[in-house]
């Protein structure tokens, strides 16, 4: 699947004005958004932008009340930064910024009602059980069947995410998950391969194949182990042109734009199954928007560039 990339929009820096770049917060994302923030305001900076970085909302507010900037790069990773609240507070005061506007944001980072607008429109995605504060786990796990995921509904970064076998299991994966959120997702396990597709400025980039070396893609294989292999493009000819364009339909139907992730599963028939939307990804050494975007011939440079872009346009939800 072979798409022709339009040229930039500006090429002039001083275009974009004095730009704040968004990382850290308080979420359990904190440090991967610190190393996404340094890497971003790097390339800026390279780039001749005029950048600087702000960590968390508070100091973003503040700011923004002095008047200091003309518009945001919003890399803060969880919560704030991705559940619609940032994007609110920019838009109130009329200040640009990158990435999904309120509703594709507060949405996306909610993995129950991602997965109901997905099955609202026959787009496919694991069966799964919504698990409320007190809701019969039991049950719930023999609807589904296992083996299951449990995982809470509102975090990224394989935060608190289990794989549950067997019933044993259900109550110290529900114990772990709860410590990062009251509401929870019950999956049906998808076994097979794990893909992710980024989007840029409406186009799907190539999609990336994940080798963990141990059996889970988990924290520790995204942001500390070197061992994880990444496979770009992952599939070729029209398995790859498919799974791109579901990518994109499902990114779209959420209301999401600019840049983001999609990530998919594949199951040993090959079948496609789509997990969740994330709309502001990692820009760290191991991240997979860098990668894929790499295999595409755009710099990281270039992909920063391209990002802050997407506050200079007006994104229909």
């Amino acid at each position: 699947m072979t798409l022709t990339r339009a040229p930039c929009l500006v090429t002039d820096p001083a275009a974009f004005g004095r730009v704040a770049v968004l990382f850290g917060g308080d979420s359990s994302e904190r440090e991967v958004s610190l190393n996404s923030g340094r890497n971003v305001l790097e390339a800026l900076r390279a780039r001749g932008i005029d950048a600087s970085g702000i960590d968390g909302v508070p100091a973003l507010i503040e700011a923004l009340q002095s008047r200091r900037f003309d518009r945001v790069f919003n890399i803060m990773h969880g919560s704030a930064g991705e559940n619609g609240v940032v994007q609110g507070l920019l838009e109130a005061i009329g200040v640009s910024y990158t990435g999904s506007r309120v509703l594709g944001s507060a949405l996306t980072l909610d993995k129950i009602r991602t997965k109901q607008v997905w099955l609202s429109l026959g787009l496919p995605t694991p069966r799964y059980e919504r698990l409320a504060v007190g809701a019969d786990v039991s049950a719930a796990a023999t609807r589904l069947g296992f083996p299951l995921i449990i995982k809470p509904s509102l975090e990224g970064s394989s935060v608190g995410v289990s794989r549950v076998f067997q019933p044993v299991d259900l109550a110290g994966a529900v114990a772990l998950a709860t410590r990062y959120g009251r509401e929870l997702l019950m999956e049906q396990l998808i076994e097979g391969e794990e893909y992710t597709v980024a989007i840029l400025g409406g186009m799907a980039l190539p999609s990336i194949r994940i080798v963990p070396a141990g059996e889970y893609y988990d924290y520790h294989a995204k942001y500390i182990s070197d061992d994880t292999r990444y496979v770009c493009p992952g599939l070729q000819g029209e398995e790859e042109s498919s799974l791109r364009r579901l990518a994109l339909e499902a990114f779209c139907a959420c209301g999401a734009a600019g840049w983001g992730r999609v990530d998919v599963m594949r199951d040993r028939s090959g079948g496609n199954w789509l997990l969740e939307v994330n709309t502001t990804p990692g820009m760290t050494s191991h991240s997979l928007v860098p990668k894929a975007a790499a295999a595409d011939g755009i710099s990281f440079e270039e992909l920063v560039w391209r990002i802050l872009e997407t506050s200079l346009v007006e994104v229909q939800q």
